[in-house]
């Protein structure tokens, strides 16, 4: 399959909203979302950055959105859900942070599992109303090859009783990510929503190895900026560049052919380039006890009541 935005469905008629949106994977989805003529809302935590953003996004509408504070998370739900009259067609996951220095969000969660999994996780449910409100609606989360690491400990999400390391904290939100879309298609399906055309439906997506801001971020939060001139090279001869990296999130947002509980990334070598095909989960990724614990332990932490139950 060589899936192309030239594939993309009109997405007239249909509103898109896309955390992270302004800069890299996000800026990419929401300015091709926008240009298949969807109305696209722009999640962004820093107002002049989201304004730069809409200049490439034709018609988008910013929604300010702190993922590391809960109470930023639940005002820009409740904005989204006043200005499309509670009807939400796509919910892009889209945001992360990777590889930060021990630290923790407004709400004192580790910031790696609190901005990349329990926010969005908060976000999601806040807006399953209107999810459900539009008709054919899903919910992409973004994961990561990097899902396959060290497993999570869903008893110790903060690290209080490990060492923190920043790549193990990182890999767990994604695997986090992933198991948080599998639970929430098994339990949107077990509610009635079977991914046909009046459903919700969650799917997955990553990008393989994408040239973005990430790397380079990851590099300078760690101490290690005086890598970032080989860090560009060496990045620039394994990625692919973000046109191509976006494309399994808007095949996932967009495709027909796309089902609940698919999870989409790159079909080249190892998952890390190339068009959009199915991607393999880690043993840990496709733990049913263990995605039903952590779906408990969001619920509380977050304290937001999970929708669907």
């Amino acid at each position: 399959m060589r899936w192309t935005l030239d594939a993309m469905p009109d997405q007239s008629g249909r509103t898109v909203l896309v955390t992270g949106a302004t800069s890299g994977l996000g800026l990419a989805s929401a300015a091709a979302l926008a240009g298949a003529g969807a109305r696209v809302l722009v999640g962004a935590r820093d107002p002049e950055r989201g304004r730069r953003a809409l200049e490439r996004v034709p018609g988008g509408e910013l929604v300010a959105l702190d993922l590391a504070d809960l109470d930023s998370v639940r005002r820009a739900a409740a904005d989204v859900r006043d200005r499309t009259g509670d009807a939400l067609h796509v919910l892009m996951n889209n945001a992360g942070v990777m590889g930060t220095p021990p630290g923790v969000t407004v709400d004192g969660f580790e910031t790696q599992i609190g901005t990349n999994h329990l926010a969005h996780a908060a976000l999601t449910w806040l807006l399953m109303p209107a999810l459900r409100r539009a008709g054919s609606a899903r919910v992409v989360t973004l994961s990561s090859i990097a899902h396959r690491g060290p497993g999570l400990d869903v008893d110790d999400l903060h690290f209080a009783r490990r060492s923190y390391l920043a790549s193990h904290a990182y890999s767990q939100s994604k695997l986090a990510n992933l198991l948080f879309a599998a639970e929430l298609d098994r339990r949107l399906r077990a509610s009635g929503d079977t991914g046909g055309p009046d459903g919700v439906i969650s799917v997955a997506a990553h990008p393989g190895l994408t040239d973005t801001a990430l790397l380079s971020s990851s590099l300078r939060n760690r101490g290690g900026a005086w890598l970032l001139p080989a860090a560009w090279v060496v990045n620039k001869l394994v990625t692919q560049p973000v046109g191509r990296g976006v494309l399994p999130q808007l095949y996932a947002a967009t495709a027909p052919q796309v089902r609940g509980g698919d999870y989409v990334g790159p079909g080249g070598l190892g998952e890390s380039r190339g068009y959009p095909a199915p991607a393999r989960r880690s043993a840990a990724a496709r733990d049913v006890a263990l995605a039903r614990r952590l779906w408990d332990v969001t619920a509380a932490a977050t304290a937001v009541q999970p929708d669907p139950a």
